[in-house]
C-alpha cells in the first residue's frame, strides 16, 4: 500500500487526466482557456480570475478552494502564455 503522499499524488494525477480528457474532447475549451489566460496572466490573482471566467463561459467548474490539480492546470495556462509572450 502506498504512502499518504503517494496516494495524494495519484489522486491529483487522476483528476488532471480527467480534466485533460474533457479539454481534448471539447477543443474549444482550450482556445477559450488560452484567451482568458492571456487577459489575466499578469494579475496578482490570475489563478482565480482565470478560473472564474473559464467557469462562467464553459462547462469547466472550479471549486472555491482550488484542488492541487486545478492549481496545476491554471499554472500551466499561465506558463504557456508567458512562453508565448516571450517569443515575441
Amino acid at each position: 500500500m502506498g504512502s499518504s503522499k503517494e496516494l495524494q499524488q495519484e489522486r491529483i494525477i487522476n483528476e488532471l487526466l480527467l480534466f485533460i480528457r474533457r479539454v481534448l474532447a471539447e477543443p474549444e475549451i482550450s482556445a477559450q482557456a488560452m484567451d482568458i489566460a492571456r487577459k489575466y496572466y499578469k494579475e496578482d490573482n490570475a489563478h482565480y480570475l482565470i478560473a472564474e471566467e473559464l467557469g462562467a463561459t464553459t462547462n469547466v467548474r472550479f471549486p472555491v478552494e482550488h484542488s492541487a490539480a486545478d492549481t496545476l492546470f491554471l499554472k500551466l495556462l499561465i506558463d504557456v502564455v508567458k512562453d508565448e509572450k516571450a517569443l515575441y
